[in-house]
């Protein structure tokens, strides 16, 4: 019998590839990442607590969460309405609204920031209509949830889009043919399918405005205990040199990031478990 020869691989195999890929992460996101870990076992518990428990640090962390929560559920809502129009409909200008999408990825997110304040503050055109209806949007909560709805809509866009690009439309025209209404062909039908992309996309959008800054530090005013970001407040005690508040209120935000994704990946494996079980 010929010995059969190994077959070699353009490619770098698995080891090489596998070490590379663990020191890409480690000097990249594991490091910095320990380095925040490390600096906050340094302070005593009593001082850890003590830091991210203190009332303004309270309010930055209610104002953040639920500002950031409102934002993905929004963008959950309106981002699979952008999805399905962009892939479902064919319209002039569609290309032009596919591109639009990503903006909030390519634009700066300073530059986000002001453009946004130039719209909704009083002076603006679009908030000098809203001033006479008592609605101000601009250097309060609300235009907080404003900032973190615009940097996140891309990810619920995108994570949706393919999705619904594989499905096919005959799936509907039978649930239709078979009795079913509007709804009930998308609650039981299409939601089921892209369910798993809607979770994913609200996940992202949901960690990208829990440590967003750059949107939001010019629309929101900073005024501490009412429009202030947890983002915000590790600046402040930055420049007032309080090293060990700034490290804990990180360490902090980086134990929730990590939670997050955690419980997400754990409820997608549960999902594709279900779905290969049945």
């Amino acid at each position: 019998m010929r010995s059969r020869r190994p077959r070699r691989h353009v490619l770098p195999g698995f080891g090489l590839a596998l070490g590379f890929t663990v020191a890409y992460l480690g000097l990249l996101v594991l490091l910095p990442l320990s380095g925040v870990a490390l600096s906050a076992r340094r302070m005593t518990w009593t001082g850890f607590v003590a830091a991210v428990t203190s009332a303004r640090a309270l309010a930055a962390f209610q104002l953040t969460v639920g500002a950031a929560l409102t934002a993905a559920l929004v963008n959950v809502a309106f981002g699979l309405l952008v999805a399905w129009v962009l892939v479902r409909y064919s319209f002039p200008g569609r290309r032009l609204v596919d591109a639009c999408v990503d903006l909030p990825f390519a634009l700066p997110t300073s530059v986000a920031g002001i453009a946004l304040t130039a719209v909704y503050s009083p002076a603006g055109w679009l908030g000098r209509q809203l001033a006479p209806l008592g609605i101000q949007i601009a250097f309060t909560r609300l235009g907080v949830v404003v900032a973190l709805t615009f940097i996140g809509l891309p990810f619920v866009v995108r994570a949706v889009q393919p999705v619904l690009e594989d499905l096919d439309p005959e799936i509907e025209e039978a649930a239709a043919s078979l009795g079913a209404s509007r709804f009930q062909a998308f609650r039981r039908v299409l939601l089921p399918s892209i369910a798993p992309a809607l979770l994913t996309g609200f996940t992202l959008a949901f960690a990208r405005a829990l440590g967003e800054y750059g949107s939001v530090v010019f629309i929101s005013g900073n005024l501490p205990m009412r429009t202030e970001v947890v983002a915000l407040l590790i600046v402040a005690r930055l420049e007032q040199f309080d090293y060990e508040g700034a490290t804990a209120m990180a360490a902090a935000m980086l134990a929730v990031s990590f939670l997050l994704l955690l419980t997400v990946n754990l409820v997608q494996a549960w999902s594709r478990r279900r779905e290969t079980a049945a």
